[in-house]
């Protein structure tokens, strides 16, 4: 058991990485559709390829979605509405004009026409009301046929049936049989006007159940294409019925495949395709970008990138699948090469993509598209601390897009009359939303740790408190590490690495110092050491301790750990060798070479070994008298051949040839900063 845990610890970031991967490509097999995929590759516009396709079961033709819409809207033009007519209206009208009729006419009871008159004037009313009276100034819309609702009772009838206030007059002349009633017009108008109130309403609820009812009927497939049936003959173009037969077939093929007897199948060769991926992927970190494989954090970083992108377009795929092109995955080498490098960035962009085409239509199209405007993406970026550069790559991106859509619908339909301006407003959409990469590096560098060249730039500000703290306290040290930071940036840009991290690496590599600035030569202001007064150990702890002074200085100002790794690595395991060989000589033996040496880690990237070569020239070159150019180019030639007898670079990724580039570029800058010139021949 002992044994077990033993090898648990021992290889704990091991185990870690295998149960990231794991746990990606578990989430990734979560995320993926549920139905087998379709055997043939088809497009439309482009003849078949495979044998002569039979029906391998009855399916039915699914109708194109453009069908579908065009059926529902011919619903929603003619869907009659339905008018809900309330009797209560009419039984207060009745009333009214019970109570009422002898206001407007004045005759009294008794008299032989007031009973004429008054059974003439209900015969109207009831002709008003006989289908309902609408709202006054009602304008309906639509069919001239509508469904009148009246005592739970319906009937269809037509709009010109009902009555409206605005017409009564007319509807009262219009009954007028003789001249007595013809005199009484004025009256009946006055008190039909005063008393008729509209009782129909639009029953809208009932209206948007029946519409939506009718829309539910409708039904999604035309026809039926029996068992052995031939579907498409080989050669045969793949357009109009053909195309939508295969998209049924298709379609059916996969929900038939997804069955209990072959779910566990399907799972599993899903699974071996994702696992296929994910392993290219970390095979790749392993190989190519060790340094990267090492971190536990950043491999997280990689890996959740790459699942979350799968998990957004999987997202819009199954909400509106005509969105997929505004998902903006170009954002994820946008990130990746931010924090990392282009060639770590676009392949893992191409495996998203690769894992992608299970999950979308047209997957040839999506992967040809996105793997395209990737690589655009990883040439077009190089410093996103210049605002204008993020607008340039997304514009490029953008172009790509439109430019393979244009290509693609002429491919398809032999011409641009079928160019959709939405599919277009979704590529531009699609920029927008790119724009976000720079708020999510913000993010990523608050939760994972990392460094982008934006904050770079702002570390660099020589204006900083740190670094204005360090000017303050040791103004040697800060010149000293303004010099180093010229000769790393030169360096570096010669030979590739990145020049911003080692300029901004120089700046803060010798913070450590501010604790003690009397004690380091740069910052003596008289002939008089304050080492004079301590044995060589005690000397060289404090020269040492610089080194864990300014570990704890950057944490305490928050420096990322990217630029601690420039403290902690700027002297390797070397020696103090002067304070070695002192003690030495007062002792006359071999001094205990852990109180000598800094405690490393050696250099492990590019950068950093640039800065302990850059250090270590500019340090010493303050020693040189003299100094001539080939006493320049031998000075340097020995002390960066001394780092490398002592194994300093051997945990990084800088070869000889660039190491040789290095000391070429130091020794110029050093003569350069002499004001050396080359000694012409008379």
């Amino acid at each position: 058991m002992n044994k077990f845990w033993r090898f648990i610890v021992l290889n704990r970031a091991m185990l870690y990485k295998v149960i990231l991967l794991i746990g990606c490509g578990f989430l990734t097999l979560y995320l993926f559709p549920k139905g087998g995929q379709f055997k043939y590759e088809f497009q439309k516009g482009k003849p078949w390829q495979y044998p002569t396709l039979y029906a391998p079961f009855d399916f039915s033709i699914l109708k194109s979605n453009e069908d579908l819409e065009k059926e529902k809207q011919e619903i929603i033009n003619f869907q009659k509405k339905y008018y809900r007519a309330t009797p209560e209206v009419f039984d207060q009208v009745k009333r009214s004009y019970k109570t009422q009729f002898s206001n407007f006419f004045n005759l009294p009871a008794s008299h032989p026409n007031y009973k004429v008159l008054y059974d003439y004037g209900y015969k109207i009313l009831n002709e008003i009301y006989k289908v309902g009276v609408f709202p006054v100034a009602y304008d309906h819309k639509g069919s001239s046929f509508v469904y009148l609702i009246k005592q739970n009772q319906e009937s269809t009838v037509t709009v010109d049936q009902f009555s409206r206030i605005e017409d009564l007059r007319s509807k009262v002349v219009s009954m007028a049989i003789d001249s007595l009633y013809n005199a009484s017009v004025d009256q009946y108008y006055n008190l039909f006007f005063e008393i008729v109130q509209p009782n129909i309403t639009l029953d809208e609820k009932f209206t948007k159940n029946s519409l939506a009812s009718a829309l539910r009927d409708v039904s999604v497939s035309r026809g039926i294409v029996v068992q052995n049936a031939i579907v498409i003959s080989k050669g045969e173009v793949v357009e109009g019925e053909k195309f939508q037969t295969l998209l049924s077939l298709k379609n059916e093929y996969s929900s038939k495949l997804w069955s209990d007897a072959n779910y566990y199948w399907i799972i599993f060769g899903y699974s071996i395709l994702i696992g296929l991926t994910f392993l290219a992927l970390f095979l790749f970190l392993s190989s190519y970008r060790p340094a990267v494989f090492d971190n536990n954090k950043k491999m997280t970083f990689i890996f959740l990138n790459v699942v979350g992108m799968i998990a957004l377009t999987t997202f819009m795929v199954n909400y509106e699948v005509n969105f997929l092109y505004a998902v903006p995955i170009c954002i994820l080498p946008l990130i990746l090469k931010t924090f990392f490098d282009p060639r770590l960035g676009l392949f893992t962009h191409v495996i998203t993509i690769l894992t992608l085409g299970f999950i979308v239509p047209n997957s040839f199209e999506f992967v040809f598209l996105q793997i395209i405007a990737g690589i655009v993406t990883i040439q077009s970026v190089t410093q996103l601390q210049n605002r204008a550069n993020l607008f340039i790559t997304v514009g490029r991106i953008v172009f790509v897009y439109l430019i393979g859509y244009i290509a693609f619908t002429i491919i398809h339909e032999g011409g641009v009359s079928e160019i959709e301006l939405t599919i277009i407003g979704l590529f531009f959409l699609n920029g927008l939303l790119t724009l976000f990469a720079q708020p999510l590096i913000y993010l990523c560098e608050k939760i994972f740790g990392l460094v982008s060249d934006v904050s770079l730039l702002e570390l660099s500000d020589t204006n900083s408190p740190l670094l204005k703290e360090l000017s303050d306290r040791a103004p040697g040290t800060f010149h000293h590490s303004l010099q180093v930071a010229n000769l790393a940036e030169t360096a570096a840009n010669e030979i590739g690495a990145n020049s911003l991290l080692v300029r901004v690496g120089a700046l803060y590599h010798d913070i450590g110092k501010m604790n003690a600035p009397p004690y380091f030569s740069e910052n003596q202001a008289s002939r008089l050491s304050p080492h004079e007064e301590l044995s060589p150990a005690e000397s060289a702890k404090i020269i040492i301790d610089h080194v864990t002074n300014g570990i704890l200085i950057a944490k305490k100002n928050k420096l990322p750990e990217r630029i601690i790794d420039f403290i902690r690595t700027h002297h390797g395991t070397s020696k103090v060798y002067y304070f070695y060989k002192k003690a030495e000589e007062i002792s006359g033996e071999t001094p205990d070479n852990k109180l000598y040496c800094y405690p490393g880690p050696r250099p492990f990237s590019k950068e950093t070994a640039i800065l302990m070569m850059s250090d270590a020239v500019e340090a010493a070159s303050k020693s040189l008298k003299e100094p001539t150019i080939d006493k320049i180019q031998n000075f340097v030639e020995s002390i960066v051949d001394k780092q490398v007898e002592e194994k300093q670079f051997n945990d990084c990724n800088i070869t000889l040839a660039e190491i040789e580039t290095v000391k070429k570029v130091l020794s110029k800058k050093l003569i350069n900063i002499y004001h050396l010139r080359v000694t012409y021949p008379e």
